[in-house]
């Protein structure tokens, strides 16, 4: 099932509606599995889909408990461009979760390291995370674990890069309202995930799926440290995958892996 080199699991699926509906189908299993999961959510554009389907299912997530991966510093949780705003509105509040089972980070707290290091104690305290749901950023970031973030970091403020806060331009109007300073989970806390499922969309991210699938881990692309994960799946649309130099037999192997045993 897996190949020398990496521990991911590669799906690619047709299209963005197609690997959000695959996202979905983990969600469902873990869930199934084990209805009280600690769950990590990243935001951004990629993993939305994955939230409408989640959002409107039948299926009870009242056990579950929830994190999230980031928060952009200075950002109350009404704030337009916050995620805690887009992560209440487009899937806990749907789905009805106890507030008591919501860890939401806060980008208006007046000590943000002392914010971090007390998450930190929660995410301990939960279990850590069962279940991490991430995208990855044009120049290689998870969470807002910038190129150079060590691999072994914890959840910390970082610095945006320009790169970064472009990205973001759109949902704040400009890039000079975009915050230069966030909340993450660091590299060594996502590492620590039980399961991390990864999603990636658009051919503007080819190259950086690339890199962090098939190139060396390193620092200057944070999310190549998945490959060390022990369960860690890339959910990929065709155009996002298609740099990737063994896309077909990432294709075969996901297809096939039900031989293995036979």
């Amino acid at each position: 099932m897996w190949v020398v080199g990496t521990l991911m699991e590669i799906v690619i699926r047709t299209d963005y509606g197609a690997i959000s509906d695959e996202a979905f189908r983990i969600v469902e299993g873990e869930v199934a599995r084990r209805p009280a999961l600690v769950v990590g959510l990243a935001t951004g554009r990629t993993p939305l889909g994955l939230y409408e389907r989640w959002a409107a299912s039948k299926r009870s997530f009242k056990r579950a408990r929830f994190f999230n991966l980031d928060e952009f510093v200075g950002l109350g949780p009404e704030h337009a461009g916050s995620f805690h705003r887009t992560l209440r509105e487009r899937l806990l509040a749907p789905l009805r979760v106890p507030p008591r089972n919501v860890f939401l980070l806060r980008g208006d707290v007046k000590d943000p390291d002392k914010a971090a290091a007390a998450y930190e104690k929660v995410l301990r305290a939960a279990g850590g995370i069962d279940l991490q749901i991430l995208g990855v950023g044009r120049n290689g970031h998870i969470g807002f674990n910038e190129p150079g973030s060590s691999l072994g970091s914890r959840t910390r403020t970082k610095t945006l890069t320009d790169e970064t806060r472009a990205a973001h331009a759109e949902a704040f109007g400009s890039m000079d309202r975009v915050p230069r300073f966030a909340i993450t989970m660091g590299i060594g806390t996502i590492l620590e995930a039980r399961y991390v499922v990864l999603l990636a969309s658009g051919e503007e991210k080819a190259q950086v799926v690339r890199r962090m699938i098939e190139g060396p881990v390193t620092a200057e692309v944070p999310g190549s440290a998945l490959q060390l994960h022990p369960r860690a799946t890339a959910v990929l649309d065709e155009a996002a995958a298609s740099a990737l130099a063994r896309r077909d037999y990432w294709k075969w192997v996901a297809e096939n892996k039900w031989r293995v045993g036979q």
